[in-house]
């Protein structure tokens, strides 16, 4: 007999299908997927996105499950799988209470499931039967039913508090000695978290550095000399400082809106292909629709259309630097010449555009991969990604949790948030560098909404 019986929502599968296997607990437990469930996920796999990508790998597992038992039972059928040790139930009802209606299909669907997980009672008598939702009207309509009901545990997870900026104290004689120095010699309380300190004397002395292998790399002018694009504040001195470094293998940053995030990591990629330590650059962005702007992607005509909308921030940072190139050497910013320096960075840096869906079976080497936006993606995505990636590549991880546009994630699951955890501790594999970019830098307007909007959410 299973310790618990979990009926699941189809926002758990979307979410990830890295849920289905924890609440299994190697077995432990039964997963029972409504027949809903089922008709909800068909639907989804034809998608492109993130959703897409989900239901496509949970009919992935269910193709290598076997069959060990279908039972017909008082109205309802159940296929019972077992894939290694995951015991996974298909249930279907063979009446519904609810009536299909066209008009209000999600309802409807809703309703079903929650019909399923009540008959699961009666199937499972004498057994722990938990509906599990991430949606919290679900939940209420599961209550209704007097079913007892679950979130996720991420739901509730603690937000973790990170250092990855110290600032410090530090005695005048220190400040000339600082290149190399371990910084346990001057912060007996280092973290690994901290990868960037400010230091100050009494005397008015300052110096910010970054901190690779317990090793103090102080930040100097020459670091930005002849960039495209300079930083224009410590923090994104910090980030552009981490990747021209080239002694990361992995860059992560949360950064808010309008902090420049996108531009710093282009051209600071830009630069290390100058310089001959990688070949191109390869741009990824999770192509998650925001409900405001009202577009499906998935009906749109063509590649290159279907993922034009996703790559705009990619073509508005290039035309950025194209302006600035411009201005520099021909003093001239027609149309026609900021195209053509476009097309010219595209093929010089040989950039890339890629969508999730197309990484599998692919293997990159030489590579700057930038993944973008990346709070809209899951961990089984950061997953597929990085494991393309040769030990002769960089990722750069960029995003935002204020941002977050892919209704089954939140900023405690999503696969930025699950490599800032990551950064807390040492790897043996690779090594990794965090910094969070907390000033609007895009003008007026950012400063505006982020003062009005971003402050009243916060109180």
């Amino acid at each position: 007999m299973a310790d618990k019986i979990y009926v699941i929502d189809t926002n758990i599968i979307l979410q990830s299908i890295q849920n289905v296997k924890n609440l299994s607990e190697e077995g432990k437990n039964i997963v029972v997927i409504p027949e809903t469930v089922l008709i909800e996920l068909e639907e989804k796999k034809k998608q492109i996105d993130e959703l897409g990508f989900q239901a496509r790998e949970f009919a992935r597992f269910l193709a290598e499950s076997k069959v060990k038992e279908v039972d017909i039972a008082e109205n309802c059928r159940v296929v019972k799988l077992y894939n290694g040790n995951y015991n996974i139930h298909l249930m279907t009802k063979t009446n519904y209470e609810s009536d299909i209606e066209a008009r209000h299909i999600a309802e409807s669907n809703d309703k079903r499931i929650i019909e399923t997980a009540d008959m699961a009672r009666s199937y499972y008598k004498g057994q722990k039967v938990i509906f599990v939702s991430i949606d919290v009207y679900a939940r209420m309509f599961g209550l209704f039913k007097n079913l007892k009901i679950e979130s996720l545990r991420e739901d509730r997870s603690e937000v973790p508090q990170r250092e990855f900026l110290k600032s410090m104290p530090l005695d005048s004689s220190f400040f000339n000695s600082l290149e190399n120095m371990n910084i346990k010699k001057i912060d007996p309380e280092y973290k690994i978290e901290n990868f960037c300190y400010e230091f100050y004397s009494e005397d008015g002395n300052k110096s910010y550095a970054i901190v690779h292998n317990e090793r103090v790399l102080p930040l100097e002018e020459n670091d930005f000399k002849g960039m495209k694009v300079k930083p224009v504040n410590i923090r994104q001195r910090f980030f552009m400082k981490a990747i021209l470094s080239n002694l990361y293998n992995i860059v992560v940053i949360d950064a808010k809106a309008g902090s420049g995030k996108t531009l710093i990591a282009i051209a600071s990629a830009m630069r290390l292909i100058d310089k001959g330590s990688y070949d191109k650059i390869v741009y990824v962005r999770n192509s998650i629709e925001s409900l405001d702007k009202g577009a499906d992607v998935g009906y749109l005509s063509g590649n290159d259309e279907k993922f034009r909308i996703y790559n705009m921030a990619l073509y508005d940072t290039l035309e950025f630097i194209a302006k600035r190139v411009l201005k520099k050497t021909e003093n001239k910013e027609s149309i026609e010449s900021i195209n053509s320096k476009i097309t010219e960075m595209l093929e010089r840096y040989r950039i890339e555009k890629l969508w999730p869906g197309e990484a599998r079976g692919r293997t990159l080497s030489d590579t700057i991969v930038i993944l973008d936006e990346w709070q809209n993606s899951s961990e089984n995505t950061t997953q597929l990604i990085l494991s393309r990636l040769d030990d002769t590549c960089m990722a750069i991880v960029i995003g935002s949790n204020r941002q977050i546009d892919n209704l089954y994630l939140n900023k405690y699951n999503n696969g930025l948030t699950s490599l800032l955890k990551l950064t807390t501790k040492a790897h043996p594999e690779l090594c990794m560098f965090a910094i969070d970019l907390q000033k609007a830098v895009r003008g007026k307007f950012a400063e505006f909404s982020e003062r009005v909007y971003e402050n009243k959410k916060q109180r």
